[in-house]
């Protein structure tokens, strides 16, 4: 199955969290933070939403922050995504 998001929804996939610090030390699962930076894999087109012209500017394979409570999760074949609107994405992480 795909997920296939309709007007100003962008669909992400979390990176993964961080399982040790800098200093080499092991976190136990409850211990670690929850990953802000995702990879976008799928952008709604866009259009009017709630009586205003919606110009998506993020695009499949952009790296961006999000809050830590951002969002609606679902899981779909195992994976799981966050839907949440191209205006609560914080930023775009380039490289």
């Amino acid at each position: 199955m795909m997920l296939k998001p309709l007007f100003d929804k962008v669909v992400l996939k979390k990176a993964e969290a961080v399982e040790t610090t800098k200093a080499g030390i092991l976190l136990p699962g409850s211990a670690q933070e929850k990953p802000q930076m995702s990879v976008v894999v799928a952008v709604g087109p866009g259009g009017l939403v709630d009586g205003h012209e919606v110009v998506m500017t993020l695009k499949v394979g952009d790296k961006v922050i999000t809050g830590k409570y951002t969002g609606t999760e679902v899981k779909l074949d195992g994976v799981e995504y966050t839907i949440v609107s191209q205006s609560d994405i914080l930023a775009v992480v380039e490289e």
